[in-house]
């Protein structure tokens, strides 16, 4: 490697670094907890201890989609230089940073995103229509699909018409479902992913019907069927008890969800010059990883404790409510390789299952500061990052 092309990786790196730092201080390291803090189910400071490692791991063995997507997809006709990328990373961080030390969660998809296709349209590319009309379904359906699962889903485990405790099993199946179909780094070949009931269900000597392979079928029931009965069971010993360790699993679940998600914010401008310094992608991906751990242990308690505090007051039912399609929302998205903001996705679960106690403390006011916030880090990343990188290359900086 020339020592231009080093050093000029390094400084990118850096930038990188310094975006997952922000992403874990603010997205990722606070919001999958959130609902568990709210709940007081587990402190603030030890969420942000376990979210760290989670996410962590969710970075390293899911973060290839959305890092490729978010590196190569959002503009076409050219390809992103290092100066590009530096650029960009450092509009979405500054802007990502303003939110964590204001209390405010900044939807860093929407920085990350907007700063990546304004540089790339400064550099003379073209919009990539298709992956941004893909983006802006999910953006503009999460709040609802959501929302209303949460909402749902809170409402029928406090209705008196049905038995809670079989109606968390059931939920618990659900995410079951989920498990054994998302997909890791490890179970699929060579530069894929592969899932649970994928990679071994195929493997079953079952046949098929209607074309269809009966064993990925019957693994994703029997995933379902043993976490529907291990939650069961465990309710059925201690309510309480039993619930709050749901719901910690679930925080657990999403924090691993965060990590494959949004380590691709961080690291993905990086990858158009990865051939050029001869490092490899899993090489990004532990030093994104690490950077939102770092970023998880020294700033996400504040916005931890703004988001479960701020916009609803929470019980364990309702917290629940909101993880679980938090959790199925956040796989979706890393299975399409589409940029997600997760303080949109929890935010808007928190909010439905607090609707659904008749408000229960939701905070109409801090709702319209955030989607305002949303809609601002979208259209000023895209002009900053634009008019940055316009004005470094008029200068020849860049």
């Amino acid at each position: 490697m020339a020592l231009e092309t080093a050093a000029t990786f390094a400084v990118a790196g850096l930038a990188s670094l310094f975006m997952a730092w922000a992403i874990g201080a603010g997205s990722s390291g606070s919001t999958p907890f959130a609902p568990a803090v709210g709940a007081n189910a587990i402190s603030v400071m030890r969420a942000g201890l376990v979210v760290g490692v989670l996410g962590f791991l969710g970075a390293v063995l899911q973060g290839a989609n959305v890092t490729e997507a978010v590196g190569t997809e959002l503009i076409g006709g050219v390809t992103l230089t290092a100066g590009a990328a530096i650029v960009a990373l450092l509009t979405a961080a500054a802007l990502v940073a303003i939110g964590v030390f204001t209390g405010y969660p900044i939807a860093t998809a929407f920085t990350v995103t907007g700063a990546v296709v304004g540089v790339g349209l400064a550099m003379g590319g073209a919009p990539a229509w298709a992956k941004y009309t893909e983006i802006a379904t999910l953006w503009v359906l999460t709040p609802f699909v959501g929302g209303g699962s949460a909402y749902v889903a809170a409402r029928a485990l406090q209705s008196d018409r049905g038995s809670e405790r079989a109606l968390t099993a059931v939920l618990a199946g659900i995410v079951g479902v989920i498990l054994g179909n998302i997909g890791f780094a490890f179970l699929g070949p060579a530069n894929q992913q592969g899932s649970l009931a994928g990679t071994f269900g195929t493997k079953l000597p079952v046949g098929s019907w209607i074309g269809i392979d009966l064993g990925p079928v019957l693994l994703t029931l029997a995933c379902a069927v043993v976490v529907g009965c291990v939650v069961y069971l465990d309710i059925g010993r201690d309510r309480d008890g039993g619930q709050r360790r749901f719901l910690l699993a679930l925080g657990g679940l999403v924090a691993f969800s965060a990590g494959g998600s949004q380590v691709g914010l961080a690291i993905g401008p990086l990858v158009p010059i990865l051939d050029d310094a001869a490092v490899p992608l899993w090489a990004v991906l532990v030093g994104g990883g690490t950077g939102l751990l770092i970023g998880s242990w020294t700033g996400a308690p504040r916005m931890i404790k703004a988001i479960a505090q701020d916009y609803a007051s929470m019980g364990p039912r309702r917290s629940i409510a909101a993880l679980i399609p938090s959790f199925a929302i956040a796989q979706t998205a890393v299975a399409f390789g589409i940029p997600v903001s997760f303080n949109e996705i929890i935010v808007s679960a928190i909010v439905g299952a607090g609707y659904a106690a008749g408000g229960s403390g939701v905070s109409k006011q801090k709702m319209g500061y955030t989607v305002f916030a949303w809609i601002g880090s979208l259209t000023v990343s895209l002009a900053v990052g634009f008019g940055t990188y316009w004005l470094l290359s008029t200068v020849g900086v860049v």
